[in-house]
């Protein structure tokens, strides 16, 4: 039975103790929520601050009295303030004391407010309004005091030379302030800072920070910038930099574009140099060890007034700071003279209007020629229409000749088409009264009875009227000939009736070549406009007459 009864017990001590827990945990929240008070008051030095205490809902609570107690964040609580409404206000010995008190005259318990003058750095900490009740005793709140004090902010480059060491570049602090502000970098430059505090007066803290890195002439001009933030900010603080590293001169020479050629004026080469300090001292020089006479020097220009062969050098270029001297050369090369890319349109507009002028010159030569061989052409045509005529008349059979050897009535000597030639001649009359317009004729035969025959030279119209006669004209007055022996009666060189080797008295003239007026319009015996040019140089007659 005992056995039975003992666990009964053990879970009654159990609830017990539960709702002993839960009691006090609901009368803890009771009283934390009855006394309001402000979780954080903001102050800087030398302000008045106000710290505000109320009893929300004292129904059924007797409230006997209320103290303001401060708690530093080193030290021990101490009392500043205590209202009793029967004994009045007191304020105990403290740091605050003489700058404390409580707002309203006579204070209450319901709204027992204080306010400390003239607070100081060492016055942050915790701030207790407790109140003494009855039946439940003390309840309080707790209002923190936050200091602030704005902060001096500074930042600086600090120059160094380049080298491989590491150095500090920069620096950042903000001093005295409170509480400890922070700090950051922004930079392209590679490196890394370091950032240390220090407590100042007045319980203030000074935030220091240095950037740091291996120092390169690159990095001389880099941006870097310091930014500080604290609660006095509205925003952050930037403050912005250049880094800068010493170095000595680097030099580089500019403008030479390797097309110096003999003639070509004002070239000018320029010698750039970077340094820290700034290079202040800039000495053209040549290999040769002399400057040209046509080169001009201004500071760190050199300008070639006329290119020649003496510029055919290498110019050296060297600058000076106080860390030392940078230098730098180029070779010129001078080349023969080239022709100016600005006339080669003008070069090549002059080449294709000649060529085309030379086409169109051409062009109309060759139209000229042709007309004039198409003229020549259709004249001769005409011509060699009566050349069968022509030769059936001067130079008879052609081939044809007599037993003799001489020819007949129209015959020439042989088969020679320059042979003699029988001319007839008006003018004169015939002394054994021939025909009254017949002159003698001369025939290149034999001597012929009752006829004075001589032997005629061949004038050049006979001999270029022979010359013009190709192969298959001759052949053509060959058939004449054979047609002639047959119907001797139809031949053109048949004088009279008969046809021997004489003339009769009563032969007829066969051509005139030579009319017997107008004499003194003649030219060498024909007329001047009968006249017609040949290719060859020679002159023929126009108008020679058949009767």
């Amino acid at each position: 039975m005992a056995r039975h009864d003992a666990p009964n017990w053990h879970d009654c001590t159990k609830m017990i103790l539960l709702l002993s827990l839960v009691t006090l945990g609901f009368v803890h929240g009771v009283r934390g929520q009855r006394v309001k008070v402000e979780p954080e008051v903001l102050s800087y030095p030398g302000q008045t601050v106000n710290l505000r205490c109320t009893f929300s809902d004292p129904t059924g609570i007797q409230l006997t009295q209320v103290s303001w107690i401060y708690e530093p964040k080193e030290g021990e609580r101490i009392n500043i303030a205590v209202f009793h409404p029967n004994f009045g206000a007191n304020y105990p010995e403290s740091p605050q004391k003489g700058r404390v008190s409580f707002t309203t005259t006579p204070p209450t318990l319901g709204s027992p407010a204080i306010q400390i003058t003239d607070v100081k750095m060492s016055d942050e900490g915790k701030y207790v309004c407790e109140y003494a009740t009855y039946p439940i005793g003390n309840e309080q709140g707790i209002t923190s005091l936050v200091m602030l004090a704005k902060p001096r902010n500074s930042a600086s480059t600090v120059t160094v030379v380049a080298g491989e060491k590491m150095s500090v570049v920069a620096r950042c602090e903000s001093a005295e302030g409170r509480p400890a502000a922070q700090i950051s970098w922004v930079t392209t430059a590679g490196g890394n800072a370091t950032t240390k505090s220090t407590a100042g007066a007045d319980n203030t803290v000074t935030v220091t920070s240095e950037y740091k890195l291996v120092p390169r002439a690159a990095d001389n001009g880099k941006d870097i910038s310091c930014v500080v933030s604290h609660r006095t900010l509205t925003k952050p603080e930037s403050f912005k930099m250049k880094l800068a590293v010493e170095f000595p001169p680097q030099v580089s020479i500019t403008g030479y574009d390797s097309n110096w050629y003999v003639g070509r004026t004002n070239v000018v080469l320029t010698c750039q140099a970077t340094g820290n300090p700034i290079p202040t001292v800039v000495t053209w020089k040549t290999l040769t060890g002399e400057i040209p006479d046509t080169v001009v020097i201004d500071q760190n220009k050199l300008t070639v007034l006329k290119v020649d062969e003496a510029v055919n050098n290498t110019f050296v270029c060297e600058v000076k700071n106080r860390l030392g001297i940078g230098k730098d050369q180029v070779t010129a090369v001078v080349r023969e003279p080239t022709v100016n890319p600005s006339n080669a349109g003008v070069v090549a507009g002059a080449v294709i209007g000649s060529l085309l002028a030379l086409l169109l010159v051409g062009a109309l030569i060759a139209v000229l020629v042709t007309r004039s061989r198409r003229q020549q052409q259709q004249q001769q045509g005409g011509y060699r229409g009566g050349a069968s005529d022509l030769k059936s008349r001067f130079f008879g059979g052609g081939k044809k000749t007599s037993k003799n050897g001489t020819g007949g009535a129209g015959g020439g000597g042989g088969g020679n088409n320059n042979g003699p030639i029988y001319v007839y001649s008006e003018g004169a009359a015939d002394k054994n009264n021939h025909h009254p317009h017949s002159q003698p004729l001369t025939a290149g035969g034999t001597g012929v009875p009752g006829a004075a025959v001589t032997p005629a030279t061949p004038t050049a119209q006979d001999i270029l009227l022979s010359g013009e006669l190709d192969e298959a004209e001759r052949r053509k007055f060959d058939e004449l000939e054979l047609e002639d022996e047959e119907a001797p009666e139809e031949r053109y060189d048949h004088f009279g009736g008969g046809g021997g080797t004489g003339l009769g008295v009563g032969a007829q003239p066969i051509l005139q070549l030579r009319p017997p007026h107008d004499q003194e319009d003649m030219m060498g015996g024909y007329l001047d406009d009968d006249m017609e040019s040949q290719r060859d140089g020679s002159v023929i007659s126009r108008t020679a007459v058949y009767v």
